[in-house]
């Protein structure tokens, strides 16, 4: 049985003795992308039904008014800013994605940050920099026992978002080595969530929780509530509790020399990931050929392609964000795939309900998560062969800024047409300057 004492031990010192002077200028801005994207999601979820329903549910019982709900008016408690801001960042599926492990990691620890910011004083460049250190953590953690983990059925995001926004909280609080244990010790008890959950409201329940889970761990050891000394490797700890064998040096090799943000995707599509490659395929050929009816579509890919989403018989909005049938039907219908496309509407539309059960999808080992091959069947038998080495948005295929801040107002206008978003972005890019971040979330309210 694996037992190694000393892994909490070397994160929790790493992050304490981690400086923001020691971040390498890519890394620092590789963050801000994260937040602009982060808003950009968040936008776009914070008003759909269940984050509406999850918040009426939450003020029942929140006793206080502390925290921006961001593209909301409406205030709430801390613990309750980070469980509603990170469900609406991950709602549509439109959150970032860590390609390796396929954990979108700024939902979880962003908002627990955001949350703690208006609580107590914090400049933004200590934000940053524990905005990094939760990203890496919960990348090496899932590092370590990815794919596997992920296959088995557990939501990543989730199960490991919730150290990321630990670690990240603790580090704005002050934590020292020995609090980091504890408040990674409180998270790995709360660590949940379920990928039979995907395409259902209940996938946004674990990964509000990572969030919130995340940020009341590190506040409870902040006032000395005390964790076990080896959460993650212990002999009942988080890697034997689930049955996964670690590859322990991906928790700490090169610790501090490389950093997992990098490896960062961006989504141009409200969808899951390995469905993106696709798309890029579908959608420059129907731009090219706007007019040809496809009478037949077979996709080729990763294996966790059609592991996650060969669902052809879907009925909601938000199903269809993990078909890989659907958006390519969507897209060969409409011409785009954007949010309009992964509605109940756009679902039930008869077009793109006949087309869905023309697409077929075959698993294929030598593509990467980021790469897939299409061919496309016209009315007269001629095929259309199509490929993408590298999905739009991925790290080897990146969004530019100017492409993520177009997200973030493509998104702010669709709520509110005249909505100047510019100060939002304004103030992202110049967080590193700033002496109190309290307000950054506000700068996204209505």
């Amino acid at each position: 049985m694996l037992h190694k004492p000393l892994v909490t031990r070397t994160l929790a010192r790493y992050i304490a003795a981690a400086r923001w002077e020691d971040v390498p200028p890519p890394v620092r801005h590789q963050a801000k992308r994260s937040l602009i994207n982060l808003f950009a999601v968040a936008l776009a979820g914070c008003r759909t039904d269940p984050i509406e329903i999850a918040f009426r549910s939450l003020a029942e019982f929140s006793g206080g008014r502390t925290a921006t709900l961001i593209g909301r008016s409406e205030r709430i408690d801390a613990l309750s800013a980070a469980f509603l801001n990170a469900a609406a960042a991950n709602v549509h599926d439109f959150c970032d994605t860590h390609v390796a492990t396929v954990i979108h990691p700024t939902a979880p620890v962003a908002p627990a940050l955001l949350a703690l910011a208006e609580l107590r004083a914090v400049r933004g460049c200590d934000l940053l920099l524990a905005f990094i250190l939760g990203n890496e953590i919960q990348a090496r953690i899932a590092l370590a026992i990815s794919p596997q983990h992920y296959n088995k059925g557990w939501h990543i995001t989730s199960t490991c978002g919730v150290f990321g926004a630990a670690v990240a909280s603790g580090k704005l609080l002050g934590l020292d080595e020995r609090q980091l244990i504890s408040a990674l010790g409180t998270a790995s008890t709360q660590s949940a969530g379920l990928c039979e959950c995907l395409g259902m409201p209940a996938k946004s329940v674990s990964v509000g929780n990572a969030a919130r889970n995340g940020l009341w761990s590190a506040l409870l050891a902040e006032k000395g509530f005390e964790g076990p000394d080896e959460p993650l490797t212990g002999r009942q700890g988080f890697y034997n509790a689930l049955g996964d064998i670690p590859d322990v040096s991906r928790i700490t090799d090169r610790l501090g020399e490389s950093y997992e943000i990098m490896a960062t995707s961006y989504k141009p599509y409200p969808c899951g990931f390995v469905i993106h490659p696709v798309l890029d395929c579908v959608l420059d050929w129907r731009r090219d050929h706007p007019a040809v009816e496809a009478t037949r579509v077979v996709v080729r890919g990763n294996p966790l392609l059609a592991h996650r989403t060969d669902r052809p018989d879907i009925s909601t909005g938000r199903e269809s964000q993990v078909s890989v049938q659907h958006a390519v039907a969507a897209a060969l219908v409409h011409g785009a795939a954007g949010l309009d496309q992964f509605t109940d509407a756009c679902v039930g539309d008869p077009r793109v309900k006949a087309l869905r059960g023309k697409v077929e999808v075959l698993r294929d080992e030598s593509f990467s998560t980021i790469a897939a091959a299409v061919d496309v069947t016209v009315a007269d038998g001629v095929v259309h062969r199509l490929s993408q080495s590298a999905a739009r948005g991925s790290d080897a295929n990146p969004m530019s800024d100017s492409d993520l801040e177009a997200k973030l107002r493509t998104v702010a206008a669709s709520w509110r047409p005249r909505a100047d978003i510019t100060p939002l972005i304004d103030a992202i890019w110049a967080l590193d300057q700033r002496d109190d971040v309290s307000r950054l979330a506000s700068l996204a309210v209505p």
